[in-house]
């Protein structure tokens, strides 16, 4: 075993170790602030692993001189498999070689704000941890310049597979979560396409018994920039964009893609949530006003009135 394998194996003996499971592609204009942000975390034990979906600028010299500093111990630097944000953070779930209690999903250009891991840790060590557990939480937004622009949305209904279903409540750049979580998503079908990693999560989380802390306090700032996959959904722009998505197909898509997933993980989710499944997937194919009874039966809802509203919308048209 060479020096940065023992290292990192000893280092995953703490009961509160964290594998940070960073994804990067193309993201020097701010990875080196997103960096110093984890280096000042005041929970200081943890591991870096960047995987990096082929950059060509400069990300991966960036990488390499943090990774000088700090130790291969500390930061790991991986092949991503070049399809994609989400099969980048999956298949960092999926490496054998990161062993570790808890782990956190890391983009490239955001700034952890310094209780970050903190906040989480102090709500999942709660948990027995052989129960699937996820912190999540609101964003600061903040613009390429580091200055604040806004919140993200506030949600104050309860995390719940219902809601799971018809929306993601918290970006995976918030989410810090157990080992049992982490066992759950690796067993993904590697070929199976997901929507997102961050939806995903809390698809699998809530469907399977797990618990899921959201926390009305933003943990990071959540940088806006012409070049993000995916926005803050904020704005009344922002809200119209998805709305149009609504009317395209688009919606209708990605829960198609999202039930796809679940069906390998069915036997695995609560009684309770199997019948919620059942109802919605069959509301989904009936008939006009059939379908709007099974779905009202199901008690899938966003988490806002508008929202639920837009949902009903979208049910009436064959869109969800």
């Amino acid at each position: 075993m060479n020096r940065s394998s023992f290292s990192s194996a000893q280092a995953t003996n703490s009961a509160e170790h964290v594998a940070i499971l960073l994804s990067t592609y193309n993201g020097a204009s701010f990875l080196a602030r997103q960096l110093d942000s984890l280096l000042a975390q005041s929970h200081q034990d943890w591991t870096i692993y960047a995987s990096d979906d082929g950059s060509s600028d400069s990300t991966l010299d960036i990488l390499e001189n943090y990774r000088q500093r700090l130790g291969s111990e500390r930061l790991v630097i991986l092949p991503g498999p070049q399809q994609g944000f989400a099969k980048n953070f999956m298949s960092l779930l999926r490496r054998d070689s990161i062993r570790a209690p808890y782990f956190a999903f890391c983009d490239q250009d955001d700034l952890w704000h310094p209780e970050r891991l903190e906040v989480g840790l102090r709500q999942l060590r709660a948990l027995p941890p052989n129960i699937p557990a996820l912190s999540c939480s609101r964003t600061q937004l903040i613009d390429e310049h580091d200055r604040p622009i806004g919140l993200s949305p506030l949600f104050k209904k309860p995390p719940c597979f219902e809601n799971a279903l018809v929306q993601s409540i918290a970006g995976g750049n918030t989410m810090l979560f157990n080992q049992a979580t982490r066992l759950l998503l690796s067993q993904t079908p590697p070929d199976t396409h997901i929507v997102s990693h961050d939806w995903w999560t809390y698809i699998l989380v809530t469907g399977c018994g797990g618990h899921v802390f959201y926390t009305s306090t933003p943990t990071i700032s959540y940088r806006q920039h012409g070049k993000n996959i995916v926005g803050a959904n904020s704005s009344p722009r922002d809200r119209l964009i998805r709305v149009g998505k609504m009317f395209k197909g688009t919606f209708r898509a990605w829960t198609d893609d999202n039930l796809r997933a679940l069906s390998f993980f069915k036997s695995q989710l609560s009684p309770p949530n199997q019948a919620t499944l059942g109802l919605f997937e069959q509301g989904r194919q009936a008939s006009l006003i059939r379908r709007l009874k099974l779905i009202h039966r199901s008690a899938v809802h966003r988490q806002t009135l508008p929202g639920t509203i837009g949902l009903i919308a979208a049910a009436v048209l064959h869109r969800i």
